[in-house]
């Protein structure tokens, strides 16, 4: 498993989320409480950039026409079984490591 780094630790402040470029793809990458995750940066029902969302607790919303996923698991809040893509994030020595596939 290959993990690429995508920013400092501090680049990324808690309740909030980037873009982050992963050998290419496009990632969102988000801290909650400290914790980071990432899921696919494509929102599944229009493409809209996840990453660029609002993030209330571990649920962002696609900025384009606010539908909702948990950053934690990829799923849609309104049907579990609609998922984006998530990736395995770890922080080593300040740095946040994200999974490439």
């Amino acid at each position: 498993m290959e993990f690429v780094e995508v920013c400092d630790k501090d680049d990324l402040q808690e309740g909030k989320g980037k873009v982050v470029n992963v050998k290419g793809k496009q990632i969102a990458l988000f801290n909650v409480n400290g914790e980071f995750y990432a899921i696919d940066n494509k929102c599944i029902h229009a493409g809209g950039p996840l990453g660029d969302g609002k993030l209330s607790s571990d649920v962002v919303m696609c900025p384009w026409h606010g539908w909702e996923y948990n950053v934690k698991d990829g799923s849609t809040v309104f049907n579990s079984n609609l998922k984006v893509k998530t990736y395995n994030v770890k922080v080593e020595n300040n740095k946040v490591l994200v999974e490439n596939e």
